[in-house]
């Protein structure tokens, strides 16, 4: 059995697992996403309650529940701890490689499918978000097999996977595969492919996986639910920007160079070669370039913006990418120059960037100037295979550059700079020291960290509050605060606070 799996199977197996589950667990979770989706699944257990979401002790209605739900079965069987927040997502990312693998052997050949994998699971972006306690992952997931069996023609499987991801984050599980074959429909003037997509019956299955969860949470909490839900966190953070200074037309541009490099350098190549070389799977690189188009404009015309949002469109440019390496690995009639110059600009950037940075960051010097000397030997290399017409060794190249890059990640830059994105361990000192009884208040973006290592829910300030307000009319009380926000305060509100502890830039203080 497992030999039929196949070297390519297995060779995607390995190196994926490896990148996501080095050291899952080591490092704490990073504020302020990741304690969210961390400490929702735990007061699912506290409250003894699975359909309706809670942070703080109180209802919340920001996303669907599949995430949480993953999260607390990996609770009950692992216990409740940083690796087990992650484990969903990174055990879906090899699973999202897998199925890239797959499918792209299926719809082009063997070495398509695993170099598709490789080149989604050593993204830098795909990895990272990978290993994080966030649902990006999940939703991309699901979309990709919805849309890959649409390409497929396993139509109900389509629909099932839009389901899930409707049950995951909400509309876009319906909207996203639906626009994207509308397009492909429109393109390609393929308009009869309408009567095979079983799309009356093929809905009512999308509708029993999807529709029950929104069903019951509207019999239970009633329009506050659907204002909340798809008022403020769909239709309102689409038309208004959740973060004004992100409004850029050109913010995605960046984060695709940066998020899908290395592979960056040979996208743009990929993309013209599969819309213009004539061969036998056009119709397929279409809708993939089409996915990956549909992503990029709606969230670019999206007022809110997110790193993470264009996630969805790594898969189909890794299939295309893997195409296009697949194309031109035997070739030994033409130099590919494009490649090498590309990496080479794009590594004295990041390099420049890189060092740079580290003057803000001392402690991280080393691990630095480890990951320069990586991206610069992987330029080298690449330029020198490029060179000998060597394509298979310039991408094997690139493949253990990015797996030795993440080690370094993983080991030596994450648990350097954790402490300035964490609220661990500040929430370790103040369990001993809280007197156990008196009120404390915490800024937002701190809070949920703060609730998930503590165990504490406390009052949350908000950006608006007056904190002086709030310190010089309260009794006895303890304060987590930034260092940004504590610059804020009086000096009458300061004279009022003792300084407890003090890590990076948090602030533990207690009004007397």
């Amino acid at each position: 059995m497992f030999n039929k799996l196949g070297t390519g199977f297995w060779l995607v197996a390995i190196i994926t697992i490896f990148i996501v589950f080095s050291n899952l667990g080591g490092i704490p979770l990073l504020d302020p996403d990741e304690p969210v989706y961390a400490e929702t699944p735990k007061e699912m257990f506290a409250f003894n309650e699975f359909v309706s979401p809670r942070i703080f002790g109180e209802y919340w209605y920001d996303k669907p529940p599949m995430y949480y739900w993953l999260v607390a079965a990996s609770y009950k069987i692992l216990g409740v701890n940083e690796f087990a927040a992650r484990f969903p997502s990174a055990a879906l990312a090899v699973v999202c490689a897998l199925v890239v693998y797959w499918s792209g052997r299926r719809l082009f050949n063997e070495r398509t499918g695993m170099v598709s994998a490789l080149v989604l699971a050593t993204s830098i972006e795909y990895f990272y978000l990978g290993k994080a306690a966030v649902t990006d992952i999940t939703l991309v997931l699901f979309l990709s097999l919805s849309l890959l069996s649409f390409i497929e023609k396993r139509y109900y499987t389509a629909y099932i996977f839009a389901g899930l991801a409707t049950l995951t984050k909400g509309p876009i599980g319906l909207l996203f595969p639906g626009g994207i074959i509308f397009f492909y429909l429109l393109v390609t003037r393929n308009w009869s492919l309408l009567k095979s997509m079983k799309i009356p019956s093929g809905l009512l299955v999308y509708a029993l996986i999807a529709a029950p969860w929104y069903i019951i949470m509207y019999k239970i909490h009633g329009s506050i639910f659907i204002d909340t839900f798809l008022g403020f966190h769909n239709i309102t953070r689409f038309t208004s920007p959740e973060h004004p200074e992100l409004v850029l037309w050109y913010y995605y541009i960046p984060v695709l160079v940066l998020g899908f490099f290395p592979w960056t350098t040979i996208m743009l190549q990929s993309i013209w070669a599969s819309l213009t070389a004539s061969n036998r799977n056009f119709s397929t690189l279409l809708f993939l370039n089409i996915w990956a188009l549909f992503i990029f404009v709606f969230f670019t015309i999206s007022q809110t913006k997110l790193v993470s949002y264009i996630l969805p469109m790594y898969p189909p440019l890794a299939m295309i990418v893997g195409w296009y390496i697949d194309m031109i690995w035997s070739r030994k009639n033409i130099r590919f120059t494009s490649w090498p110059i590309l990496l080479g600009l794009l590594t004295i950037l990041f390099t420049a960037g890189m060092i740079l940075g580290s003057k803000t960051m001392p402690i991280l010097q080393l691990g630095i100037y480890i990951t320069s000397g990586i991206f610069i030997v992987m330029a080298l290399l690449i330029a020198y295979f490029a060179w000998m017409k060597e394509i298979g060794r310039a991408f094997w190249t690139q493949i253990i550059a990015m797996v030795s890059f993440s080690m370094v990640l993983v080991f030596m830059l994450f648990p350097l700079a954790a402490p300035n994105f964490t609220t661990k361990h500040i929430a370790q000192e103040f369990t001993k020291q809280y007197d156990g009884t008196s009120p404390v208040y915490i800024i937002k973006f701190l809070h949920p960290g703060f609730t998930f290592y503590t165990n504490v829910y406390g009052f949350e300030l908000k950006k608006d509050d007056d904190l002086n307000q709030y310190i010089q009319e309260s009794p006895r009380a303890y304060f987590l605060l930034r260092q940004a926000e504590y610059d804020r305060l009086t000096n009458k509100s300061i004279q009022l606070l003792t300084v407890l502890s003090v890590i990076d830039d948090k602030i533990l203080l207690l009004k007397k």
